[in-house]
């Protein structure tokens, strides 16, 4: 349900909450806030999201160490999807979100679907199988190079409540569109003619839906209902509502890869 706490009354409860309730078991002294790195929307998965929190615990009691820190947390987040994976001591100054160099997100297609029913067991919810079963990744990889490097990005974002005090301008590092394997073995989906592929993206950070416009714009030029010059069109029309409508990429395909510090 995303990254973000929800509010009490919402049926839909974020990854945060999660946290907080499980640092709560831990009696700290003072109530515990957790600030993270990356605001995953609903549906969108994180291998390595980071963030930070203050715990104190009761006078007398000594601090966790990172060791305890985990085992604690991930006690207390069973049976949830949500696992610490490690934690360390950290300068008072460092902030998970904007002490931040870079965000690698990946983007996992599956080729070779004409139906969705045919997305392996194991991968649903964990990839997009665009309709029709094929792309052009080479008219993918023209189209891809001219996102790369600094550009207004204000056609590939999504409007929500920051939009309008936020810069469109952003940095991409690295946008490459490469074969990748899926979570079995690859005989497993070699003899039904399946294929991954991973669209890796790095930046300091990103525009609102940012990276799932990219893809989708990148997976319509695959299919042959833009070409590559329509993309470089897209950018200097700097207009959100310029964006084709239905383009944009689902959440169950993307993933934080890393957070970079």
């Amino acid at each position: 349900s995303g990254v973000m706490e929800t509010k009490s009354d919402q049926a839909l409860v974020g990854v945060q909450n999660y946290l907080e309730k499980a640092a709560e078991q831990l009696r700290p002294s003072a109530p515990i806030k957790f600030h993270i790195s990356s605001r995953t929307d609903t549906g969108v998965h994180a291998l390595a999201n980071a963030a930070h929190l203050d715990i104190q615990r009761a006078p007398g009691k000594a601090a966790f160490s990172g060791k305890q820190l985990v085992q604690g947390l991930n006690h207390h987040l069973r049976p949830e999807p949500i696992c610490i994976l490690s934690a360390q001591r950290v300068p008072s100054t460092f902030h998970a979100r904007f002490c931040a160099l870079s965000r690698t997100y990946i983007y996992r297609l599956l080729l070779g679907c004409a139906h969705h029913s045919q997305i392996p067991v194991f991968e649903r919810d964990l990839c997009w199988a665009p309709a029709g079963g094929t792309l052009d990744i080479p008219a993918m990889r023209e189209a891809a190079k001219f996102l790369l490097g600094k550009h207004d990005f204000s056609t590939f974002r999504s409007l929500n409540s920051e939009s309008p005090f936020q810069s469109p301008v952003r940095t991409l590092l690295q946008l490459e569109i490469q074969p990748a394997p899926g979570f079995l073995s690859h005989h497993h989906y070699q003899h039904r003619g399946l294929e991954f592929w991973e669209v890796k993206v790095k930046s300091r950070s990103f525009l609102y839906r940012q990276v799932r416009r990219m893809v989708g714009a990148l997976v319509a030029v695959g299919q042959g209902k833009l070409c590559p010059q329509h993309i470089q069109e897209l950018l200097q029309l700097k207009d959100a509502r310029a964006f084709p409508a239905h383009a944009m990429a689902p959440p169950s395909g993307l993933f934080l890869a890393s957070v970079e510090y």
